[in-house]
């Protein structure tokens, strides 16, 4: 890039360094360009080998799915992977068409050691711990949420529709504009500021038409856009609402009231009623509320893999305030301690008709048997799975409970648990493996992360257990029959569990643990794995479309079940179920049978 000494001039923490210095950064620089949407540091990747910086275009950091922020030129990426020497925290991709630069990792860590340097870390590090408690909380916000979160289904009126009826449209079904077609082809917007103009120029009647109330053309945002961007046109403009449209086709309205009440979308005030209930009657009115909740997002076309993280923020919220008021009531921890969620808790993906998967790991004691400590963390794991239960939240049929002994031990039991799963691999620790790889720490000091992810990572240097879980992937049996018919169980019900949702899961794990991949989410260890090569893109890209059909399917059956008033299930009747749809599920289990078929045998 011409001139790039002087770019870099402009931006923190370059130009406050000496010039030679920049001038060494500028020879070693190499110039690229990225696509929409292809990954430059993948997180839980390879560690960085240089410090990225911006030069056109934007980049998105995300973790566990969520854009925490947008990059814009000027700001750089990578640089803590550079000094940590450790896989990187973030995937950071390309949001649009962009440029980047890639500054020589041993003159990049001599600009960082600068006293420029160190204030610019210190800054980027606050900003990126903010976005990812954001993220971790469940806020949206402006400046990362997507204006397809938050937008309205459009109305469409004719133009030559009577004002009078067609203004009588305006606040039904929380209508806040109408998109009129003004005869030519295109479209214009009617709002209640229109109509006040109107009114002020001359007589309206019922009669007039409504395109002589519209301001044409309608002003329109990218489908794409971000919600902030969207306010930047808006205010530009002087309008309060834009038709979201994509590749020219109207798909939503948004309003200025929809950016303004942004944070009330999310479900922060149902968390908050959770994390301040008093005692646990409190929080069993809060968690009486989540039906109601989940129901209102799938009205609102919340895509379901943000359902899925949504619920599992609420039940984080649920184990975190169920620990505080156990301790309360029995007194203060007798050692550190993590609570640990397994499944699909874990991977982000609960539902309302997940079990508890759930553990429990404690520090060691010096000396002693420790059973008077061990006793302590079973009336934790007790008071929490009962807690869990009131919620609706099923106890698991094999016991995977932080109650059971078998799944409450200590941080160094935990480690050698992992560890025997690797070296000495037979049934009873493929079952270990299958379950407590995918695990997630959610609440208590102890920090166990480190070293049970190192032995997730070293999975794939073990041949016998890979074989074990690839054997176990394959044999994982799918409801589909022999001749490609869904294949139901007695009462002509497919469970949605047990024959899709988990032969995909456990064919997604293998392939993440032979590639090193230790994220969680289903769809994250898709992304990643085909993002390093260990799945060609276009058998990724089927198990993702797979995964989002059964998911929508089993999330459309839950809210099916909550509205008559009965309690989630997974079983599906396929006969129930439109033809088109019928055929989405087949297709999509036909896709897991053929990746089952693809594992090592």
């Amino acid at each position: 890039m011409d001139n790039l000494d002087t770019f870099l001039a402009g931006h923190p923490p370059f130009g406050a360094i000496a010039p030679e210095l920049l001038r060494e950064l500028v020879d070693g620089a190499l110039v690229s360009e990225h696509e929409p949407g292809s990954v430059v540091v993948l997180e839980d990747g390879r560690p960085a080998t240089g410090m990225w910086v911006v030069l056109e275009g934007s980049m998105d950091v995300v973790h566990d799915g969520e854009v925490m922020q947008v990059l814009a030129p000027g700001e750089c990426f990578g640089h803590m992977s550079l000094l940590s020497g450790m896989s990187p925290a973030f995937t950071v991709r390309a949001r649009e068409h962009s440029r980047c630069a890639l500054l020589p990792g041993p003159v990049a860590r001599r600009v960082l050691a600068t006293e420029a340097g160190i204030s610019y870390l210190a800054r980027s590090m606050r900003k990126r711990l903010t976005r990812a408690a954001d993220t971790v909380h469940g806020l949206q916000d402006v400046a990362t949420t997507p204006v397809v979160q938050i937008m309205r289904p459009p109305v469409f009126v004719d133009g030559d529709e009577p004002a009078g009826a067609a203004l009588a449209r305006l606040g039904d079904a929380g209508a806040r504009a109408l998109l009129v077609a003004m005869g030519d082809g295109s479209l214009g917007i009617v709002t209640d500021a229109e109509v006040r103009a109107r009114v002020l120029a001359g007589p309206l009647t019922p009669d007039t038409p409504v395109r002589e109330l519209a301001r044409a053309p309608a002003p329109t945002v990218p489908v794409g856009q971000l919600a902030v961007e969207a306010t930047v046109d808006m205010l530009s403009e002087g309008v309060e609402h834009v038709a979201v449209v994509d590749r020219g086709e109207v798909r939503g309205m948004l309003s200025a009231a929809d950016l303004l009440g942004l944070e009330a979308t999310s479900p922060i005030a149902l968390r908050h009623s959770i994390l301040t209930a008093v005692d646990v009657d409190a929080l069993d009115q809060a968690t009486a509320r989540l039906p109601l909740l989940f129901s209102a997002l799938v009205r609102a076309g919340v895509p379901s893999r943000q359902l899925g993280r949504v619920l599992t923020l609420a039940h984080d919220a649920v184990v975190a305030r169920l620990t505080e008021l156990s301790i309360a009531r029995r007194g203060p921890a007798p050692a550190p301690w993590a609570w640990i969620d397994l499944g699909s808790a874990a991977r982000r993906e609960f539902t309302l008709a997940s079990d508890q998967d759930n553990a429990l790991a404690y520090a060691p004691t010096p000396g002693g048997d420790g059973s008077g400590i061990d006793a302590w963390f079973e009336q934790l794991g007790a008071d929490v799975n009962a807690g869990l239960e009131r919620a609706g939240i099923g106890v698991d049929n094999n016991g995977v409970l932080a109650r059971d002994r078998r799944w409450r031990m200590t941080k160094d039991a935990w480690i050698q648990t992992f560890d025997s799963c690797l070296t000495t691999p037979d049934e009873s620790h493929l079952i270990r493996a299958t379950v407590a790889f995918d695990f997630r720490s959610v609440a208590g000091g102890l920090s166990v992360t480190p070293e049970l992810t190192a032995r997730i990572r070293a999975a794939r240097r073990h041949p016998q257990l890979m074989a074990l879980i690839a054997r176990g992937a394959a044999g994982f049996p799918v409801a589909i029959g022999f001749r490609g018919q869904l294949q139901t169980d007695r009462e002509g019900r497919v469970d949605v569990k047990r024959g899709a949702i988990l032969p995909l899961v456990n064919v997604v794990r293998w392939h993440a643990l032979a590639a090193g991949i230790t994220i969680s989410s289903t769809v994250d260890r898709l992304e990643a794995v085909a993002a390093v090569g260990g799945l060609p893109r276009g058998e990724a890209d089927a198990l993702l479309e797979a995964f989002e059909v059964i998911a929508r399917h089993r999330f459309e059956h839950h809210a099916r079940l909550i509205a008559e008033g009965r309690a989630p299930d997974n079983r599906i009747d396929p006969g129930e179920l439109p033809p088109i749809a019928r055929t989405d599920l087949r297709e999509a289990l036909q896709a897991v049978r053929r990746a089952q078929k693809r594992l090592p045998a």
